[in-house]
């Protein structure tokens, strides 16, 4: 990922372009054309095709916060999805998901913490969304897609706390009573955010899923925030050519 400027950004009905990387759809999918450079500790060319075939697409909203300040949206919660990049190693297919979030405030104003997972299941997909608000309040919500995209609040299973992140970052989601949750595979791994496949057992189904925890209190510290720099590059004068 890289920040630019307003110079970088062009947008039509149909396609986003930021810089030399672009998102449009085309004959029901969603096609992810990327040209980056990664960050440290491994700098390397990023550059390749990612198409997110939708299952079905949802007309979900979730509201975040009471007064709506922060939306979930789940625009296909169950999708295929095909890996093209240029490396070796790089190429796959599987399931996916396409989903965003949108607010009109930044999240640590209104969020201390929060966890997010996708799981498949045999039905379609349980989301769960587990945050801790500024005032107190907290979000506990389940959702449960078939595979037509009709979406379901559902019953989840109590919050358990597994394993912290390698940098310590908490962790927490649903699972069945004397089920400890488990990472099976790590994806990123920051001070205030941990991004992982973790294995649960939801209502009896054993599940694996991406699963997210972000910690809004680190991501609100001064001496944190100029680190996100090194990272995700800003290229503030980049214009197409």
């Amino acid at each position: 990922m890289t920040d630019r400027g307003r110079t970088a950004l062009r947008q039509t009905p149909d396609q986003l372009t930021v810089g030399p990387s672009s998102m449009r759809w085309q004959d029901g999918k969603l096609i992810i054309e990327v040209d980056e450079i990664s960050g440290p500790p491994v700098i390397s060319r990023v550059r390749g095709t990612i198409t997110v075939t939708p299952r079905a697409v949802t007309s979900v909203e979730l509201a975040l916060t009471p007064d709506g300040s922060h939306v979930w949206r789940p625009f296909a919660p169950l999708s295929d999805i095909d890996v093209q990049l240029e490396a070796p190693g790089w190429q796959w297919s599987g399931h996916g998901y396409f989903d965003a979030n949108f607010g009109t405030r930044a999240l640590e104003q209104d969020f201390s913490f929060w966890t997010w997972g996708r799981y498949p299941t045999k039905a379609g997909a349980t989301c769960i969304y587990d945050a801790e608000r500024r005032d107190g309040t907290t979000l506990d919500m389940a959702i449960g897609f078939d595979h037509a995209g009709k979406a379901t609040v559902e019953s989840a299973p109590p919050t358990v706390r597994f394993k912290n992140s390698n940098w310590q970052v908490r962790r927490e989601t649903r699972a069945d009573v004397g089920v400890m949750p488990k990472q099976v595979l790590p994806m990123l791994d920051a001070p205030f955010y941990s991004r992982s496949a973790v294995q649960t057992v939801l209502n009896g189904e054993t599940v694996i899923g991406v699963h997210e925890a972000l910690d809004l209190d680190r991501f609100a510290s001064p001496f944190l925030k100029p680190m996100l720099a090194v990272r995700v590059p800003r290229r503030a004068n980049w214009r197409f050519d």
